[in-house]
C-alpha cells in the first residue's frame, strides 16, 4: 500500500520523502525476517524494537506527506490505521518477550549493598 501511495507523490520527492517512506515500510518486515537467521529472544526483542522504530518513523513520514498535501484523506487514513495496527502488534510481541520483574526483585535490586 505504501509503495502504491507514494507513486502519486511529486517527482521531486523521489529521492527524498518517497525514498524515506518506502525504506521505512520495507524495514519493518525486513527486521522481523532477519530474526530467522538469528537465535534467542534477546536478538528477537532487539530486532522487534528496530522494527517498531521504523514503523514510528513511517508514521511520521506519512504525517509529513499529509501536511504537504501528497496523500488523499482516504488513503492517508487507511495507511495511518495500518501503521497503528502494526505498531500495536509489535509492542504486544515485545511485551510478551520481555521478562517480568517481580516487585520483590525490583526492591532488592534498588537496595544498597553493605560492602
Amino acid at each position: 500500500m505504501v509503495y502504491n501511495a507514494t507513486n502519486s507523490f511529486p517527482k521531486h520527492e523521489l529521492y527524498g520523502l518517497v525514498s524515506q517512506v518506502r525504506r521505512r515500510a520495507a524495514s519493518v518486515p525486513a527486521n522481523i525476517a532477519e530474526r530467522s537467521a538469528r537465535n534467542g529472544q534477546p536478538e528477537l526483542r532487539h530486532l522487534l524494537g528496530i522494527a517498531l522504530g521504523s514503523a514510528t518513523e513511517l508514521e511520521y513520514h506519512l504525517i509529513l506527506a499529509r501536511d504537504l498535501g501528497y496523500l488523499p484523506a482516504e488513503r492517508r487514513q487507511q495507511l495511518d490505521a495500518d501503521v497503528a495496527e502494526v505498531k500495536r502488534m509489535l509492542v504486544s510481541f515485545i511485551r510478551r518477550l520481555t521478562p517480568v520483574i517481580r516487585t520483590d526483585e525490583r526492591s532488592a535490586a534498588a537496595r544498597p549493598t553493605n560492602s
